[in-house]
Formats: structure tokens, C-alpha cells, sequence
């Protein structure tokens, strides 16, 4: 018997049905208003950004080109609050 629930437990979590990732949830603050946010504390351009979950909640990640540096700054998705606000160090020019 117990090696049929080592064989289920191991063929749901192949199969990708136990454990299985949540979708994104939509968030409430617009990418848009985000990378306006982000923008003010770092300007410069934007080379990357994304939607993701990190720390505790969903939120806007943008990394942004400035003199010499990238800086990241992640917006929470559903406050609009600044989470994140760091440099990266120097961009790769290859």
C-alpha cells in the first residue's frame, strides 16, 4: 500500500497537478501608472520589466538605465507602494 502512494504522490507532482503555480492575479495599480511611479524615483530608461511574485506579493519589477547604473524599482500591484528601490550595478554594453 505504501508504495502506491509513493507512485500517486510522484506521479501528480510529474505531472504537474500537485503543488502546481496560481496564475497571476490582476493587479490594481496599471503597468502604466507603475512605470510612471518608477520613472520619478529613477529616471532614465526602462530596459526590462515584468510582473511577478517576490517577497510577499504580486508586484511591478522595472529595471532602469541611468548614468553609469541600472536601478531596479519594484511598485506593489495592488497598492502602488514602492517595495523595492536598488541599484544593480553598470550595464553590459555587449
Amino acid at each position: 500500500m505504501k508504495s502506491i502512494v509513493v507512485f500517486t504522490l510522484s506521479a501528480a507532482l510529474l505531472s504537474g497537478t500537485a503543488g502546481a503555480t496560481t496564475h497571476a492575479p490582476k493587479p490594481r495599480v496599471s503597468k502604466a501608472a507603475a512605470e510612471r511611479k518608477a520613472l520619478r524615483l529613477a529616471p532614465g530608461k526602462i530596459i526590462s520589466s515584468e510582473y511577478e511574485y517576490e517577497g510577499k506579493g504580486w508586484r511591478w519589477s522595472f529595471d532602469i538605465q541611468q548614468k553609469g547604473h541600472v536601478q531596479e524599482i519594484g511598485i506593489d500591484g495592488r497598492t502602488g507602494k514602492v517595495v523595492e528601490n536598488k541599484s544593480e550595478g553598470k550595464k553590459d554594453t555587449d
